[in-house]
């Protein structure tokens, strides 16, 4: 069917700016609740709804606004499309769904750095996921890359940068690491902790290969030198990447928000032990007034200028609960109450990151559906 279409890339650009469309989600609520597009004029009203409807505006939509219709694939949203112009709406309908939104990345310049020439920030919208590529001297740091490696390779095409080192700061469970693929695509080392190297459900070594990385090694790139420190609580093997008192990739141990959750394995005990003394470690060893870059975040409340996810870490008592507990027992006790369980999908991710089982484009898109849910709850 010939209707408009609206690109992901095009309404991330819109959300940006503030000139969103009305968004009306027509799957089912079910689908709709594990992940959507969020902004102002969200409607999710199911096709077999709609088809009994005989004007829009009954459901609250707006004929004088645009509107972007949103599916799994992008091909029901075309009829629904269709209709809507037929009524006089200005509607699109969103190219390959909410599928295709899920992948979909916008890459964002940090300012006010001293000690890199750029920072750019991966913002995985879809899944509230951050990747991060630091440049200086003309060489590169790639940290936490997902699985579409576009934005990346674009990137490095328009900065010349070589890539030193491709780390992943933990074993993810929520999306497909790209960690490995980028490192082989440039000839450049896939770094990972080793006691995350491992199937934490049942003991297999990872098939993937990787050079180690871990407490007190050093990453340079030009004249900056990023410290490793080994962090655990949310994975075994976690670690963050300080460059001195600026900045630190704090991979999913310490959110702006949150902390990582610590019940991932089966082991949530032993790692909320973890939890606690690696968040004790950074209020004890690091500067207030470094900037914390997350590889997670929940909401558009934890971004700060030019739409960055970021804080400095003085500012985290006050916007994070967990973080401005200050005794242990108490700390247990928040983190107790909010554990639970997790998508089942999380268990086959990590392994598919370990290299231990394969995974197609389908199957991809349906374990990776959803926010993330790496962060203990509030």
């Amino acid at each position: 069917m010939n209707v408009p279409e609206l690109s992901p890339t095009e309404l991330l650009r819109q959300i940006d700016s503030g000139t969103s469309p009305q968004l009306l989600d027509i799957r089912a609520p079910e689908r709709a609740s594990r992940g959507h597009v969020e902004a102002d004029g969200y409607f999710n009203v199911p096709g077999s709804r709609l088809a009994r409807l005989g004007d829009p505006r009954e459901i609250g939509l707006d004929p004088a606004r645009p509107v972007a219709v949103i599916c799994d694939r992008g091909i029901s949203s075309r009829q629904v499309t269709a209709w809507l112009r037929q009524l006089g709406f200005d509607a699109h309908s969103l190219t390959g769904g909410m599928m295709r939104f899920m992948t979909s990345v916008v890459p964002r310049e940090v300012s006010g750095l001293a000690g890199l020439d750029r920072l750019i920030q991966f913002d995985r919208v879809g899944k509230g996921a951050l990747g991060y590529l630091a440049i200086c001297g003309g060489e590169a740091l790639a940290v936490d890359p997902g699985r579409d490696l576009e934005p990346w390779n674009e990137a490095l095409r328009e900065t010349s940068a070589r890539i030193v080192a491709v780390v992943d700061t933990h074993c993810h469970a929520d999306y497909l690491s790209g960690g490995p693929a980028l490192a082989a695509a440039y000839g450049a080392p896939y770094r990972l902790h080793p006691a995350d190297a491992v199937d934490p459900y049942e003991g297999r070594p990872a098939r993937v290969a990787f050079v180690p990385i871990g407490e007190g090694d050093s990453i340079a790139i030009g004249d900056a030198t990023f410290r490793v420190e080994h962090l655990p609580g949310h994975t075994e093997g976690s670690v963050a990447l300080r460059l001195g008192e600026e900045l630190a990739f704090t991979g999913d141990l310490l959110f702006v928000g949150s902390v990582g959750r610590p019940d991932l394995a089966d082991r949530a005990k032993q790692w909320t032990e973890d939890l606690w003394q690696s968040l004790e470690r950074v209020r004890r060893d690091w500067a207030a007034e470094l900037r914390i870059f997350p590889a997670h975040y929940a909401s558009d409340g934890e971004r700060a200028t030019g739409r960055v996810v970021e804080a400095p870490l003085r500012a985290l008592p006050a916007r994070n609960a967990p973080f401005a507990i200050d005794e242990a027992s108490a700390f247990r006790a928040w983190i107790g109450e909010r554990v639970g369980a997790f998508p089942d999908a999380y268990r086959r991710i990590k392994r598919a990151n370990l290299g231990l089982i394969r995974v197609d484009e389908d199957l991809a898109e349906e374990l990776e559906e959803g926010k993330n849910q790496c962060a203990v709850a509030p």
